[in-house]
């Protein structure tokens, strides 16, 4: 993956740069701290040296380790996991593909998500139906979901929240029953299973992420996953202007247009989201990584879950589901009805004792301001997504928190709740 020409000569600046040796406790408590060092930097040298830097052989075979690593049949590489929920719902709109939506489809989905989870389907002319969330996992409530179910529903995209798996038994037999597809936002789950099962792998096609900050990177990055080739074919096209180049079949298109250079044969719309080597060197390194990551960040919740077992009557700390395996993106907590502080006072104070926090995702997506803008349905108060808005946060989980890291943050925030020692 790198030479060791290259990994010695980032070795000896790495530590010149970075004298720390990771995992030494901090008072400066980061919502994020890098997973990658001297290798992946060293598998990116040797890339831009080969000066092969677009979507290559690298590409091509981080797909294939993170397809056999998920347990699944093809697997998409593209630029962001943004941009992999993208290639997901375009091509299910796709003239190609035998199951395909049309404009003015609903897919049903949770309040507490990211934006670009929805955008898609704005831009792909569907309408979003925004249901409530089980206020214990923080994931879409079923039960909310087989209420929304309308004349017009197509498909359920579920977001497996902060790494903890939806219940996919309940929404697989909703699904079932009323003949919808399933669809999965795993962009904050890399590493989650449920009932044994990597999440991604129950639906039609599941998405990930490997943002800077996400349980491994490659700078930038995201893949699609699904076991319908024909659906993967859709995605290889849409990902690279709508041509042909990059198919593992391209003879299924070619032989209708023999007159047209097959370097250059167009056949359906498309996007330039495609991954570079570089992002495919880093991902290689890091891949075999995750395991190791996952397992320390499920070590930091179960320490946060026991230090702030005392303050249950005033926060309440997102529950694994049932049969799930959460990889833990981060620590979110909600402040409960008795906590005598308010969310961004709490946030304040916490920062100023060099604890970082966030809100949980961008809060209830119904209350953006953007939303106002693109025809959508909302069914049910939210009240659940809501709260979650107003009152939740949440630490960073990374793997280089130390126990005292957050000892240390779990006492401050006992002592603004006022009822530390």
């Amino acid at each position: 993956m790198y030479s060791s020409e290259s990994l010695s000569a980032v070795e000896q600046v790495w530590r010149q740069r970075h004298p720390a040796e990771p995992g030494t406790s901090r008072r400066v408590i980061r919502l994020h701290e890098p997973t990658f060092g001297p290798e992946e930097v060293a598998a990116a040298l040797d890339v831009l040296i080969s000066t092969r830097v677009t979507l290559g052989e690298k590409v091509l075979n981080f797909e294939d380790a993170f397809a056999a690593q998920s347990r699944t049949g093809n697997a998409v590489m593209s630029n962001s996991g943004s941009s992999a929920n993208l290639l997901g719902v375009s091509s299910l709109m796709s003239p190609h593909y035998g199951r395909r939506l049309s404009a003015g489809d609903e897919v049903i989905v949770p309040a507490l998500s990211w934006s670009t989870s929805v955008w898609p389907l704005i831009q792909m002319g569907l309408t979003p139906v925004i249901v409530d969330i089980d206020p214990r996992t923080l994931n879409i409530d079923p039960e909310a979901v087989e209420r929304a179910v309308g004349p017009k529903t197509r498909a359920v995209l579920c977001v497996h929240v902060y790494g903890n798996p939806c219940d996919m038994t309940q929404l697989r037999g909703i699904c079932a029953k009323h003949d919808l597809l399933l669809l999965e936002d795993c962009c904050e789950a890399l590493g989650a299973r449920y009932l044994d099962q990597e999440v991604g792998t129950f639906g039609i096609w599941g998405t990930f992420s490997f943002y800077y900050s996400h349980h491994i990177t490659t700078l930038e990055g995201g893949i699609t996953v699904t076991d319908d080739f024909e659906l993967a074919e859709i995605m290889r096209i849409q990902r690279a202007h709508g041509w042909l180049r990059e198919l593992k079949k391209p003879e299924v298109f070619q032989k209708n247009y023999p007159d047209i250079d097959e370097r250059f044969l167009f056949v359906d719309v498309g996007y330039n989201v495609r991954p570079t080597e570089v992002q495919a060197a880093f991902g290689l390194v890091q891949l075999p990584k995750l395991d190791d990551f996952v397992k320390r960040r499920r070590q930091n919740t179960i320490l946060v879950r026991e230090t702030l077992s005392e303050a249950r009557d005033y926060i309440s700390i997102q529950e694994e589901t049932k049969g799930g395996y959460s990889s833990c993106f981060g620590l979110p907590i909600v402040l409960g009805e008795q906590a005598v502080v308010g969310v961004r006072a709490l946030r304040t104070r916490l920062l100023e004792s060099g604890i970082e926090t966030r809100p949980i995702i961008c809060g209830n997506i119904a209350r953006q301001p953007a939303m106002s803008y693109y025809e959508h349905r909302v069914v049910g108060d939210l009240g659940n997504a809501d709260n979650v808005m107003l009152r939740g946060f949440t630490f960073g989980n990374h793997q280089d928190l130390t126990r005292d890291d957050l000892t240390y943050a779990c006492e401050r925030l006992l002592r603004e709740l006022k009822i530390a020692q």
